[in-house]
């Protein structure tokens, strides 16, 4: 009898997988509110259950200073509760409060109101965002102007167009850095060069967007090019159309003029 509750003593010891640590919590909304008290005991209003698939049912939550299970059905005794606060947006819970950490961890708000802080996941995370920002600073140091000028436009307007090269260069570094996802965005886009185009040739008169933004005519004659689609963005519509073989035509016709 002895040698068997020595044998389920050890089973117990050996799947007992729980890391002890310091551990933090914070709130998901980003918000850091002086206090934020989470439910602590089941009630109609907030229902704190976790679902026990070895048993098969949902089994009531409480969290208790004097209980070792956060289990009402394991609970013995009066139990001694306490409140769960959050402070300033965090909440710490030393290594040798398990049971607190147990309880945050199947609590029903947990990965909704709030998360336990990773520093693995965050360092993942930062280095995620590092590597893109030197791919969008390479890129931007390799691309060349015309194209730096068309993505610098969605950023800046037409400011672009006064801009010298080195302006543009800086430009699109500090772009690049601020911003690196809609920059790779931006310069893996092949319309936006049409884009840029169309845009400069209509600031220097070679062609022109009716008052209606329906219709692009040449400056000179006012001799109709093209309809822009319904709801379509005028510049992202000629960029396609660039792209026709009418367009195509246009487009070399007023490459020159702009040369």
């Amino acid at each position: 009898m002895k040698t068997k509750e020595k044998e389920e003593k050890i089973t117990s010891v050996v799947e007992d997988t729980w890391e002890y640590k310091d551990r933090t919590y914070y709130l998901t909304s980003g918000k850091e509110p002086l206090t934020f008290t989470i439910p602590s005991r089941h009630t109609q209003r907030y229902p704190l259950v976790w679902f026990d698939e070895e048993k098969g049912y949902e089994r009531e939550l409480r969290y208790a200073t004097n209980q070792k299970s956060i289990f009402v059905d394991e609970q013995k005794g009066p139990a001694t509760l306490k409140h769960v606060v959050f402070e300033d947006g965090t909440l710490h819970v030393s290594k040798n409060k398990r049971t607190l950490q147990e309880f945050l961890e199947v609590h029903p708000f947990n990965n909704v109101l709030f998360k336990e802080l990773d520093h693995q996941v965050i360092a993942i995370d930062e280095l995620q965002d590092l590597e893109m920002e030197i791919k969008a600073l390479n890129a931007a140091n390799e691309i060349d102007i015309d194209q730096l000028e068309a993505i610098l436009r969605v950023e800046v307007g037409s400011r672009v167009t006064s801009m010298s090269s080195k302006e543009l260069k800086r430009d699109a570094l500090l772009f690049a850095k601020k911003n690196p996802r809609l920059f790779l965005s931006l310069a893996s886009d092949e319309n936006v060069v049409l884009r840029n185009f169309g845009i400069r040739a209509t600031e220097l008169n070679i062609i022109k967007l009716a008052d209606d933004q329906r219709t692009f005519l040449w400056g000179s004659n006012d001799r109709k090019l093209m309809t822009v689609p319904f709801d379509e963005n005028p510049y992202s519509a000629m960029a396609a159309w660039f792209k026709t073989d009418e367009g195509l035509e246009v487009y070399k016709s007023i490459d020159k003029r702009l040369s």
